[in-house]
């Protein structure tokens, strides 16, 4: 795993009206502080990928559908760099992800459906100077293969 990365096992609670399930609390121990909330859909066959900030936390939970999550830390002085993780998350594994700063991360849709994540990041989005710093999803550098795997 890459150093820094947390992963939680959501607890849905359904019931004969339909479920309930708590995404992130600020009682949570990895609760730092709260920035927005927003949500971000994909299409199947599309990757929003790579990116990452130098100031903010990432917390992604799929509401919608089914995504893979893709990691890389480049982080020069991290235990783990060079590392890649894949999580898929969604309708039939519910957890949340937390991205540190630092971290490339990008997903995409797995399956016929559009993926759609709620992020709740620890920043605002400042619109007059982003915290985005960006790679092309095919970059050689990270070298990550985002087709389908069959087998």
């Amino acid at each position: 795993m890459i150093d820094g990365v947390k992963v939680k096992d959501l607890k849905v609670m359904p019931d004969e009206r339909g479920l309930l399930m708590e995404m992130w609390r600020s009682d949570d121990p990895d609760f730092k502080q709260f920035g927005q909330v927003y949500v971000t859909m994909v299409y199947p066959g599309v990757v929003k990928a790579w990116h990452y900030h130098k100031k903010q936390t990432d917390h992604f939970v799929c509401v919608s559908g089914m995504a893979k999550v893709v990691l890389h830390d480049d982080r020069e002085d991290s235990p783990t760099r060079g590392e890649t993780n894949e999580f898929v998350i969604g309708w039939q594994k519910q957890r949340l992800i937390i991205i540190p700063n630092g971290v490339y991360h990008g997903f995409t849709a797995v399956g016929t459906e559009p993926a759609m994540i709620v992020n709740t990041p620890t920043e605002l989005y400042n619109y007059d100077d982003p915290d985005e710093y960006r790679r092309p999803f095919d970059d050689p550098a990270i070298g990550y293969d985002w087709g389908v795997k069959n087998g």
